[in-house]
């Protein structure tokens, strides 16, 4: 070992580094003390929480997509929002408490619901907003709804207000429903030369199909209609029933909107007077001078009292702090594609989803578990996790009623089956029992680079599951047995869990899907209603008065930072100082390329082990 010292220039220049090292720790902590006090003097000068004044009216502001759970962290999320990136949610348990604790609160008299920026994966979670929406009514206050202009998922929530009103240059576009779905048969066998083999049990079952054929077969094509058909000819008569029209009137309004349009000179405002959807159109100054005549004058802000959604909740859980020792009955929410492991919120994981329910099952003040279920399926394995999860909490005698929202297909029903009662909403999609699997090999591919594959095994077997070899004829017949017994054990598990016998719920599965009304008809749910309903029920089940019992939700518990992030995120001073130091936005439309994205990533995810066997529906609106 050397002892001898650094010499001049080494030492010079290790005194350079060793300064700027200095300099930049020293930068980058008084950049951060900087940033950290200016948060602190943001968040914390001028007023508190604004208390909410006599005469106010709670604005929902629905811009976002309507969902059971955020699908991100809560942290990210508040973050995004408040940065104005990433998608906007809107959480359907949110939405109806605020409704709740509205219909009783003497300072609000009205609800106005602003409908921009909403959408909906399905009309399930909608209908229990109307619902809440019909019950604030009947109190005896009211609600009025405004756009600047309204798709049919924003306009069925705002046909159930007693004023709907429009900006002069806006519309209202109902259109019916459909489901055009992008086929990639061609790009990916003939074009590439990858070779995608479905494995399936079921002539209905078509979430495989834009992978091996060019066009929906004609099965796929007549399952779709008839549930589709059920849901919007519902949509019409709910729309009429809130509006006071006739059915007939809207389907004929539809059909003939070209002319009708060219009529009144493309004005789709004057349109949707003439057509009594709406009650008139109205400025945003124009609809503030009204709901300040109405109720009253904020001197401050300069426009009706008013509390947003965030802050009223907010306030209410303020106000109620103590802790609810009465008994509970559980929700665990089980939203998005089902797969292996932990998954974060927005997926349903089979470890995580069960470290949920387990939860539930093991805390003494639960009485009763509701699983509310919005999920177009995915893995059999982490269904099958669920599932017995179900089975278990049950065998500690509690009762397990099954919430289906939109979706609650295939893998979705897999999950629900062995619940002491299934509640579905009449337009919910379900059903989708059904089993399949993909595998991929890409010999073609590699021929067209000029690269070929040759070896040898000690079995007939060895090597025939590699990709990068032409399907032996004995994996497919290894693969479809394996899927056929899968078929078996999901319509075996369901007639037991049904009361019935296999060949009985064969005739309704073989992957078709149904309406919550078909299904209904046809054993594969209990009773028809919405999350109240099955809240309600599985109080019942377990004996608990009503009044007497709370409704608690089991999710991953946030630390205490993350708790502060959260609640300080939707402060809008707090935007305003993240948005200063948001980058800008491209302002880019990638929706069909993330959609194909998405779609041939989804396809690649179900292949990698031709052993996986599949219970997923490509199914949601």
């Amino acid at each position: 070992m050397s002892d001898s010292k650094p010499g001049p220039i080494r030492r010079f220049l290790g005194g350079i580094w060793n300064t700027l090292n200095f300099t930049r720790r020293l930068v980058f902590n008084l950049l951060f003390v900087a940033v950290l006090v200016f948060f602190i003097v943001v968040l914390f000068s001028g007023p508190g929480i604004k208390p909410v004044a006599q005469k106010s009216a709670l604005v929902l502001n629905l811009s976002g997509t309507l969902v059971e759970q955020y699908g991100a962290h809560p942290v990210d999320r508040v973050l995004n929002q408040a940065m104005g990136q990433g998608r906007a949610e809107v959480q359907l348990r949110d939405i109806l408490r605020a409704i709740e604790l509205a219909k009783d609160d003497k300072r609000i008299d009205r609800i106005v619901l602003l409908t921009d920026g909403f959408s909906a994966s399905g009309f399930a979670a909608m209908r229990d907003v109307t619902a809440a929406l019909r019950e604030f009514r009947e109190s005896g206050k009211q609600v009025v709804a405004y756009g600047t202009g309204m798709d049919q998922m924003g306009y069925y929530l705002a046909a159930h207000a007693d004023e709907v009103y429009m900006d002069p240059q806006g519309g209202v576009l109902l259109e019916g429903l459909g489901r055009y779905r992008m086929y990639y048969r061609e790009g990916l066998q003939d074009k590439l030369g990858v070779d995608v083999h479905l494995f399936k049990v079921g002539e209905y079952k078509s979430a495989a199909e834009p992978y091996v054929l060019d066009a929906a077969s004609p099965e796929a094509k007549e399952a779709d209609l008839y549930w589709m058909n059920d849901l919007w000819d519902r949509y019409v008569a709910d729309v009429a029933a809130a509006r006071g029209l006739e059915p007939a009137d809207i389907d004929t309004m539809i059909a003939e909107l070209p002319q009708r349009v060219q009529a009144v000179g493309g004005d789709l405002g004057q349109l949707a007077v003439d057509e009594k959807l709406v009650d008139g159109l109205r400025t945003r100054e124009e609809m503030r001078e009204m709901l300040v005549a109405r109720g009253a004058l904020d001197e401050e802000e300069k426009t009706f009292r008013q509390v947003d959604m965030r802050s009223y909740l907010r306030q209410q859980s303020l106000a109620h702090l103590s802790l609810d020792g009465r008994p509970q009955v559980a929700v665990v929410v089980a939203q998005g594609p089902i797969t292996d492991g932990q998954q974060a919120p927005g997926t349903v994981g089979g470890e995580s989803t069960s470290e949920l329910l387990r939860q539930a099952r093991e805390d003494e003040d639960v009485k009763a578990v509701l699983l509310r279920v919005d999920s177009p399926g995915g893995g059999v394995f982490p269904s099958e996790q669920i599932r017995r999860e179900v089975e278990l909490i049950q065998a500690e005698g509690k009762p397990v009623v099954v919430s289906m929202g939109n979706v609650a297909a295939s893998g979705g029903y897999w999950i629900s089956m062995n619940a002491d009662k299934i509640y579905a909403d009449e337009s919910t999609i379900t059903g989708s029992i059904g089993i399949f699997g993909l595998w991929m090999t890409a010999p073609r591919v590699l021929d067209k680079l000029g690269v070929n594959t040759d070896g040898v095994g000690t079995t007939p077997l060895a090597g025939a599951f590699d990709p990068t070899r032409p399907m032996d004829p004995n994996v497919g017949v290894i693969i479809q047995s394996v899927i056929n017994k899968g078929y078996a054990d999901f319509i075996g598990k369901v007639a037991e869990a049904r009361d019935s016998t296999p060949a009985q719920i064969d005739v309704h599965a073989r992957g078709r899907v149904w309406s919550g009304a078909q299904a209904k008809e046809r054993g594969l749910v209990d009773e028809l209603g919405g999350l109240e309903a099955a809240l309600a029920e599985a109080a019942a089940l377990a004996k608990l008065e009503e009044g007497k019992y709370g409704v608690r939700y089991v999710e991953k518990p946030l630390t205490p930072f993350e708790k502060f992030l959260v609640d300080v995120g939707g402060q809008a001073r707090f935007q305003g100082a993240m948005r200063l130091l948001a980058p800008a936005a491209l302002g880019l439309d990638r929706e069909t390329a993330l959609r194909i994205g998405n779609e041939l990533g989804w396809l690649e995810s179900q292949s990698n082990t031709p052993y996986r066997a599949v219970a997923h529906c490509l199914c949601a609106l």
